[in-house]
């Protein structure tokens, strides 16, 4: 049953709301990051529910585990808003909301009565963050924009992978996870526009489009085509500029080894004990190993072939030289360092009982933001909502919940507390 009491939340975000209309990963990732924060999250859902909630399998009690990583610190209410009783409802949490974020296909939210203008006039000095494939504006601003299609089209795709075979997307969905680091970041930094200025500042849109943010990834390789006239190209696990900084077959498995400067090689020299590979004119300096890379890679990969990867962790962390094994997903959720910063969290949840999941990665101070809100069951929080945000009564939740707008768990608390 969901709670009926408000949940006290602490952080950098305590106190103000942000009502949430997005899906799949973009726009829940960002309003994760929110919630973190200490925001109240109220994500709305259709009937349906997120697409991310039937994203599989695997599923843990009925619960897709991508919907799991992506929807903590959230509480959910699942409107109708096709209906003009949804809407109206919609409408009203918006004029309570500090933030509305949404990620629509551009034109969705204006079909649905949610325009810009609707919720400008619901909340005159609101802040609502529009997360597209191409934008609001532009030539492709009214194409969908899906993860795997805007990382072919940023040039992601024709960066990964081996020079001589076909291109690769990341193993995780890169494109939706830095535009929703860019949203929330883009979020914090309208709020903190609004709190400096000495008259309000009116409605603002935050206009975040998923091209825009993976095409600014690609920082020095847009720089060598812009500056250098250099087209950059798939090297593998090869860096364009640096070199040894790649990927090493040792005796026993895969390392990697990150020489960054001059000073490094001496030392990586030192530990691998072919100090003579300092003097070899074609090897002293940084340009001349990227200008001879191919015969570097011979030599080294002949010599770490050798012996265990072990051994040559262990001699490039007494040298101070960068590096390590490369870790299948199950090890780096053992990796001391993650264990011991408190990487990885436990809350309750409503149907699966204790749930792991990771945590915030940034510190303040020496504590951790907190996830103490686990990821919502659809509508599992739609009366609570309503009677927080809105006041509404039991009898008007009824009304709503008989009118097919409001959708909740047979569960769900529907008196006062």
């Amino acid at each position: 049953m969901a709670s009926t009491q408000p949940m006290a939340r602490s952080g950098a975000m305590s106190g103000l709301r942000v009502l949430d209309f997005s899906r799949i990963l973009s726009g829940p990732f960002c309003t994760a990051l929110l919630g973190d924060y200490g925001a109240d999250v109220v994500k709305v859902e259709s009937p349906a529910g997120d697409d991310t909630r039937r994203f599989g399998p695997p599923f843990v009690a009925g619960e897709a585990t991508y919907f799991l990583s992506c929807n903590r610190n959230k509480r959910s209410i699942a409107l109708d808003l096709k209906q003009p009783e949804g809407r109206a409802v919609a409408l009203q949490l918006a004029a309570q909301a500090d933030v509305v974020v949404e990620n629509f296909r551009p034109g969705t939210l204006e079909r649905l009565g949610l325009s810009p203008m609707a919720l400008a006039a619901a909340n005159p000095n609101g802040v609502l963050v529009r997360i597209s494939g191409f934008g609001q504006s532009g030539p492709w601003h009214d194409r969908p924009g899906y993860d795997l299609a805007v990382q072919g089209q940023s040039g992601l795709q024709a960066l990964t992978g081996a020079p001589d075979g076909e291109p690769y997307k990341l193993g995780v969905s890169i494109a939706d996870l830095v535009t929703g680091l860019y949203a929330a970041q883009s979020t914090l930094a309208a709020l903190l526009a609004r709190s400096r200025a000495a008259e309000p500042v009116g409605f603002e849109v935050v206009d975040v489009a998923m091209l825009d943010c993976v095409a600014s990834l690609l920082t020095f390789q847009a720089q060598r085509a812009l500056s250098a006239d250099a087209r950059p190209r798939r090297m593998g696990n090869e860096h364009p500029s640096i070199a040894p900084y790649e990927t090493f077959r040792a005796r026993d498995g895969w390392l990697n080894v990150a020489v960054g400067n001059d000073k490094l090689w001496a030392a990586f020299c030192a530990a691998i004990e072919r100090p003579e590979l300092q003097q070899d004119p074609r090897f002293a300096d940084n340009p001349g190993r990227v200008a001879n890379r191919g015969a570097l890679r011979d030599v080294l990969g002949e010599i770490l072939g050798r012996r265990d990867r072990a051994h040559w962790i262990a001699a490039m962390e007494v040298a101070g030289v960068p590096g390590g094994p490369i870790l299948e997903v199950e090890e780096v959720l053992q990796h001391p360092s993650l264990l011991a910063r408190g990487m990885l969290t436990e809350v309750e949840h409503a149907a699966i009982g204790t749930l792991r999941l990771m945590a915030h990665p940034v510190r303040y101070g020496l504590q951790r933001t907190a996830v103490d809100r686990a990821p919502p069951l659809l509508g599992e929080h739609g009366a609570e909502v309503l009677r927080e945000w809105i006041g509404a009564d039991a009898a008007a939740i009824e009304a709503l919940r008989d009118a097919g707008a409001l959708v909740m768990p047979a569960a769900s608390a529907i008196g006062e507390a």
